[in-house]
């Protein structure tokens, strides 16, 4: 289970270490193999573990893909997706067409999200939670139905 904002920088070669915390999880249930493609919908990138992202393929092979939804989602999620291998130092390359993708700098977000975590560049992070506090803070949000009956 991934929870926590992290703040981490890539190197010249588009590289990142996986935070500690993580890296132990990762190589001893998955082998360090971790699944990375595009957000559908916002700007970053999606990391999964091995068995989280076969879950995922095992859903969306189910879909008929004579529905142009679920062929875009097949596209852009499968498309991109890159299977990547912790090295000996727990870091990760990531594609240039990902890193593209995502328009990452020097500093990245890496947010543990139970299942995955997201990777934001830094400045695109900052300007998200600044406004997904405001629309929750304003009570103008679009579909809380699946938060109906959740408090903190």
């Amino acid at each position: 289970m991934f929870r926590g904002a992290n703040l981490i920088s890539l190197d010249d070669k588009g590289r990142f270490s996986i935070p500690t915390k993580y890296r132990e999880t990762l190589l001893s249930e998955e082998m360090g193999t971790v699944i990375c493609t595009i957000a559908i919908n916002e700007p970053c990138l999606w990391v999964y573990p091995l068995s989280e992202w076969q879950d995922i393929e095992a859903r969306l092979q189910k879909l008929s893909n004579t529905n142009p939804r679920v062929r875009r989602w097949q596209r852009m999620l499968l498309g991109h997706a890159t299977e990547y291998q912790l090295d000996k130092n727990g870091r990760i390359l990531l594609a240039p067409a990902l890193r593209s993708y995502a328009n990452l700098g020097k500093k990245v977000m890496l947010v543990g999200l139970l299942n995955k975590f997201e990777i934001w560049d830094e400045s695109r992070w900052n300007e998200q939670m600044r406004l997904d506090t405001e629309i929750e803070r304003s009570g103008d949000v679009e579909d809380s139905s699946d938060l109906d009956g959740f408090s903190l």
